[in-house]
């Protein structure tokens, strides 16, 4: 993780000094994001800073430093994030003709974006990304953020007609006369969904860059066109035209190819590094993999909870055991999770509620005591239906469809209407072992995608033979 922070604020409109200094200032409120190292580039001219706060992943000498022109100074960056791939890029790049100082990813989107534009590099890159770019000839800025939206990316146009961007909301606290006034529209948002979506922020006049998106900026430093250079869309359309594996063995096989590769991608680093480890089908397949990588143990984190219903501690040391990793366990009390409150809205900036985020403060903290990186299962529920949920919510849409819509309406507001405490009371009632692991939960996950889906089956909850 690291972090980027800078102000556009024309030649006339502010003395250099006084936007270096901002800038400094703006570095200094996110400087948990990159503890190995600051940079500063200003150009006096056009009235442009870019800084950036390096947590040194690859490439640890200064070769690595941020903010960073392309070899030929065509180009210049300020950027947060990992590109899996660099290497063969660079490959290409050399071959091309273009000059390497070190060996670092950020290199490559310098030359890449000299070389290819900004979205030609867009569309060949993978990885975690969020990325300023000057172009000086043209005097065009833009605004990149990686497919799925992982790197956080905000902007905000000044009150004296500039514009600044920041890795966090804190940053844009930096910034002389920010509009504060709270967006009402991402406070419902919030209310509704548990966070607040792009392209709001909680501030009315601050804006996020939405996954997958280029925004570009003209000299007068206006917004001249926003591009989707990836989608979820088209790449399910496009992967409908491929042929199909016709076969389960087959489709297994390619699977086990692609995380493969996909783990293997995320272990290249010049730090230690390790991964969380939940016991979990997910985090276990990815641990797996890691192990079956390395000739020596992984190191593994997980949390435990004294309260057993939610614990989780013991599969996670069973799987460790069995994939041979160097394991430890962190037990959650109350006192921890009352401290780490007290530093979640540094931590996320605006309102955020993921019950998660407490104990992945707490473990990403005791994990930074061995590494300085971790590999998670995130995502991979999301991708492979993994909750219980996600395979009861098919039978309940599909069942939905077939009632009225006023009979859909009641059944799915009945499930959202009693608290997840009250259907764990219910399910506690009934003889045996009947329900699923936390079923308030499930009914309330389930009731909302009833409602957020009632009239068609969305393709990722239909069984693998109909996809």
């Amino acid at each position: 993780m690291c972090g980027i922070a800078g102000l556009l604020t024309g030649a006339n409109n502010m003395a250099a000094d006084q936007r270096q200094t901002v800038v400094r200032t703006m570095c200094d409120a996110i400087a948990h994001r990159g503890p190995d190292g600051s940079g500063i580039w200003d150009d006096a001219d056009n009235g442009i800073c870019f800084g950036h706060l390096r947590l040194a992943i690859i490439d640890l000498s200064s070769a690595g430093a941020q903010p960073m022109a392309s070899d030929d100074g065509s180009v210049i960056v300020t950027y947060n994030g990992e590109i899996y791939h660099f290497a063969e890029l660079r490959a290409e790049l050399e071959a091309a003709g273009r000059r390497f100082r070190g060996h670092s990813d950020t290199e490559v989107i310098a030359n890449g974006i000299a070389h290819w534009g900004i979205e030609g590099l867009c569309k060949r890159i993978g990885g975690m990304f969020a990325i300023a770019v000057w172009i000086p000839a043209d005097r065009m800025f833009f605004l990149v953020r990686d497919r799925l939206g992982k790197k956080p990316l905000y902007w905000t146009k000044m009150a004296n007609g500039g514009l600044a961007f920041a890795s966090e909301l804190a940053a844009l606290h930096c910034v002389p006369g920010l509009d504060r006034s709270i967006d009402r529209k991402a406070a419902a948002s919030f209310l509704r969904t548990g966070h607040v979506p792009e392209p709001l922020s909680i501030y009315e006049k601050v804006k996020k860059v939405g996954g997958g998106e280029i925004l570009a900026f003209g000299p007068d430093l206006e917004l001249r066109s926003t591009t989707r250079y990836w989608s979820v869309e088209a790449s399910i359309a496009a992967a409908r035209d491929k042929p199909r594996l016709d076969t389960l063995d087959s489709a297994v096989a390619a699977t086990e190819i692609v995380l493969n590769d996909a783990v293997a991608q995320r272990m290249i680093a010049d730090v230690p590094y390790g991964a969380f480890l939940s016991g979990g089908i997910d985090s276990s397949l990815v641990v797996a993999l890691m192990q079956q990588q390395l000739r020596e143990p992984v190191k593994t984190f997980s949390i435990g909870y004294a309260n057993s219903s939610l614990d989780e501690s013991e599969d996670a040391e069973m799987v460790a055991k069995h994939l041979g990793t160097d394991h430890r366990t962190f037990i959650l009390n109350a006192e921890d999770a009352i401290d780490t409150i007290h530093n979640l809205p540094r931590l996320y900036s605006e309102p955020f509620a993921d019950p998660s985020q407490i104990p992945t403060c707490v473990i990403s903290r005791m994990a930074r005591e061995h590494v300085t990186l971790v590999l998670t299962g995130d995502g991979g529920d999301e991708v492979f239906a993994g909750y219980n949920r996600h395979i009861a919510s098919a039978g309940l849409m599909a069942k939905l469809d077939a009632l009225p819509g006023f009979a859909q309406g009641a059944l799915t507001g009945t499930m959202r209407a009693l608290s997840p405490a009250a259907w764990d009371k219910l399910f506690d009632l009934a003889p045996g072992n009947i329900g699923p692991r936390q079923p308030g939960e499930n009914a309330q996950a389930g009731g909302a995608a009833g409602a957020g889906s009632v009239g068609s089956v969305p393709p990722i909850y239909q069984p693998v033979g109909q996809l």
